[in-house]
């Protein structure tokens, strides 16, 4: 199989830039092999992941195979992280203080000390979406952690962004996203509140044309999709302006399209299916239900 894998890397690293891409993902189960791993080349960084605890002569081929690819393609760094273990090891080089992802000429701080670097790279064609959405209207981006679709918004032309998270750590990393982009902080809220329980704080600063919903699948004490999605969607009337745009997210594998558009129907009835955006193909699935769902709506 490390031949297999071979094949695909080598492959997806023709014509590599400094730009984030994922050479390898095994977690969609598309390839039939490796489905615990995936390979990420972010600029010089090399960075792999392991899901699932595997037999040892297994990680170390991989690992082997991992210190090839950081040589022969000329990488300054190369992390591993052990997800069962939540630890991050540098296999080669030596970890800074500052990386960057790169997506479209806008940079994302990232920290490969930390389970989640700070970046989600399967959102591109979502942020994508925001940037040519965003110009001259106030945006909502609920769920924000570090804020990259705020800074696709206020790069797109956004009037202002309001974003929400519960994590300050988080909105902190986002709020050096936007001054490393250059981008004008005057015009963005950083808010660390419990989306859940801020509605009335949330409905003052608007109305929104454009709102972003991408919250995590499931959170331990504060959010659960299968619960309290359906609680964000009952109050889109009172905070969407006429014609707003919404982008509804879900990552949730066990969960389908249906089931964010029967919410929308059954609850926010003012508001149009348009679509659902595409995938990137560097990020394959034998299932396209169980991958990153992107819906867009419109408010009739």
């Amino acid at each position: 199989m490390i031949e297999l894998l071979k094949k695909v890397v080598n492959q997806n690293l023709e014509n590599r830039t400094e730009e984030f891409k994922r050479v390898f993902h095994g977690r969609g189960n598309f390839y039939g092999f490796y489905n615990f791993l995936t390979i990420d080349s972010i600029d010089e960084v090399l960075f792999a992941t392991i899901f699932e605890k595997q037999e040892n002569s297994c990680e170390e081929e991989l690992i082997a195979f991992l210190k090839k690819l950081y040589k022969e393609y000329d990488f300054k760094l190369l992390v591993l992280q052990k997800r069962y273990e939540n630890k991050n090891i540098v296999l080669e080089g030596e970890l800074n203080s500052e990386y960057f992802a790169i997506e479209n000429g806008l940079k994302y701080q990232l920290n490969f000390s930390n389970k989640n670097i700070g970046f989600f790279a399967d959102m591109k064609l979502g942020r994508e979406f925001v940037y040519e959405n965003a110009k001259d209207k106030k945006v909502l981006n609920l769920f924000s952690y570090t804020c990259s679709f705020s800074v696709c918004a206020i790069a797109g032309g956004a009037k202002e962004v309001v974003n929400i998270d519960m994590a300050k750590n988080a909105l902190s990393i986002g709020r050096q996203n936007h001054l490393i982009n250059n981008l004008d902080t005057k015009k963005v809220k950083f808010l660390p509140h419990n989306i859940l329980k801020s509605w009335n704080k949330i409905k003052k600063l608007g109305p929104y044309d454009l709102i972003i919903i991408d919250p995590p699948s499931f959170q331990k004490g504060s959010f659960a999709a299968t619960k309290d999605y359906e609680k964000i969607i009952k109050r889109l009337n009172d905070l969407a302006n006429n014609q707003c745009i919404v982008l509804s997210a879900l990552n949730a594998p066990e969960l389908d399209t249906s089931f964010i558009i029967n919410m929308f129907e059954k609850y926010a009835k003012d508001f149009e299916y348009i679509k659902r955006l595409d995938n990137l193909e560097n990020f394959p699935s034998s299932d396209n239900e169980r991958s990153l769902k992107n819906m867009i709506f419109i408010k009739k």
